[in-house]
């Protein structure tokens, strides 16, 4: 099943994510429990499961990473489980040294002003990366664009540890 064709979407980046919500609702109330309660044990496993499907497709597709990974894997470039490193060093260097000042946060003199400017410089290159990797992925440059949902996993990561260090810290 193909996702995108699951909702009616063209099959790209860009996606109108209210469409998309709109055509989830629709999905989900017509797989609905209640809809299947006279129905044989095999037609309400069947609507079990294919709500489950609905529920990943839409996952996949609201979610811009989840759904360049996607994309690529449409055409062909599996990033699931996959060894490959990152083997851009400039990139390595510059996340090495946001990790360093994620590290710094908790010594700082104001930790919530430097919790704040580490957030602002991670949005900051995070949409620079995110922008690289529509225009890579409009060029249809797989392999690019791949690259950079690796490089922009590296960031998920960071802001999920700000986060968790912001709810130590900050609570």
């Amino acid at each position: 099943m193909n996702y995108f064709e699951l909702f009616d979407l063209p099959v790209a980046f860009q996606v109108d994510v209210t469409v998309l919500s709109g055509r989830y609702r629709e999905l989900q109330r017509a797989v609905h429990p209640d809809n299947f309660a006279d129905a044989s044990e095999r037609d309400k496993l069947l609507a079990v499961q294919k709500a489950a499907e609905i529920n990943d497709a839409f996952q996949t597709l609201k979610q811009p990473v989840a759904r360049a990974q996607y994309l690529l894997s449409l055409n062909g470039v599996t990033l699931q489980g996959e060894t490959q490193t990152i083997k851009d060093t400039g990139f390595l260097m510059q996340q090495m040294m946001l990790r360093e000042s994620l590290e710094e946060i908790e010594t700082a003199s104001d930790v919530e002003a430097a919790a704040m400017d580490f957030a602002d410089e991670l949005t900051r290159q995070t949409r620079t990366m995110m922008q690289l990797m529509v225009d890579q992925l409009e060029a249809r440059q797989w392999q690019d664009a791949a690259d950079s949902v690796r490089k922009l996993k590296f960031m998920k990561k960071l802001e999920e540890e700000l986060a968790q260090l912001e709810d130590r810290l900050l609570a």
